[in-house]
């Protein structure tokens, strides 16, 4: 099958407007870290092991990326929407953040989908946090084009070279796409 039928048939599959959430493999996420320490680590030595990487996924050239949810802190109270950074309000209330800068490549065995289906036996905690995953995927729904623009826009002004503000924060994304392409051929010969 040609290139061009594959990427139209992956896009359509990846609809920017349908975005579900993915839990990204740990063991991928700690490799991707070995190669650009701006990887949001997961490593039990500095104490990051229960963190879970978390995003919904959008297509940058030909390219799938996983752009990561955040919980707010202090300091994104502060911070103004940007080239690499969006607020996830609702009803003013900040609930959670898109940092496009911490965007990584991924392919389909790296991610994991998130269901966000409350059910009875799940405890207080669960249904707490499926009830904020939910709220901030509609969020992201409702913005998907401003999103899907914003991750296309940082990513080609990086991959060119153009000098923005912000540049020093985002991770190396050719490197990384070269890393997951080698990560994704070990793992299919069944090298780990």
């Amino acid at each position: 099958m040609a290139m061009w039928k594959r990427i139209a048939i992956f896009t359509r599959r990846y609809m920017q407007t349908d975005f579900k959430l993915y839990k990204v493999n740990m063991k991928y996420i700690r490799n991707l870290h070995n190669v650009d320490d701006k990887v949001l680590s997961v490593s039990p030595q500095v104490g990051k092991d229960n963190r879970v990487f978390i995003g919904i996924i959008i297509v940058c050239g030909i390219h799938k990326y996983c752009i990561p949810l955040s919980s707010p802190k202090e300091k994104h109270k502060r911070m103004k929407n940007s080239i690499d950074f969006s607020r996830i309000e609702v009803e003013g209330k900040l609930l959670g953040v898109l940092n496009f800068n911490l965007m990584i490549p991924v392919e389909e065995d790296q991610l994991q989908l998130v269901d966000t289906t409350i059910f009875k036996r799940d405890r207080d905690n669960i249904r707490h946090y499926k009830k904020l995953c939910a709220l901030e995927l509609e969020w992201c729904r409702t913005k998907s084009e401003v999103i899907s623009n914003k991750a296309n826009v940082l990513y080609k002004k990086y991959i060119s070279d153009e000098s923005f503000a912000g540049r020093d924060r985002c991770l190396n994304f050719p490197k990384l796409e070269a890393e997951c392409k080698k990560y994704n051929s070990r793992t299919e010969r069944g090298i780990k």
